[in-house]
């Protein structure tokens, strides 16, 4: 599979106490080799960042937000691209990419 740039994915995140995992989406933005730089989503708008205004758009089945980190994953882990972001909805995300990193 390969994965772009503001591409939403789905990918398995293992629980914290490691004994199971559940399926939870991310957007792709970025790579590395074989590995993907991603951020993830949450339904849980009190614990994002900053909420997706096209979330349908993007094939998300709920109301979803952005979490303030960025995470590491090898691309083999995504399960499937289920959309992408709107432009709107990037141009937020590569602002609050650049206060995140301080660029």
């Amino acid at each position: 599979m390969s994965c772009s740039r503001n591409e939403v994915v789905l990918l398995p995140v293992p629980f914290t106490d490691l004994t199971s995992r559940k399926v939870r989406p991310a957007i792709v933005v970025g790579r590395h080799g074989a590995d993907l730089l991603l951020v993830p989503l949450t339904s849980k708008l009190a614990n994002a960042d900053f909420p997706l205004q096209a979330w349908r758009a993007a094939g998300l089945n709920v109301a979803t937000g952005v979490k303030g980190q960025v995470v590491t994953v090898e691309e083999r882990l995504v399960v499937k691209t289920v959309g992408a972001l709107a432009a709107s909805d990037q141009q937020l995300l590569d602002d609050r990419l650049r206060a995140w990193l301080q660029l």
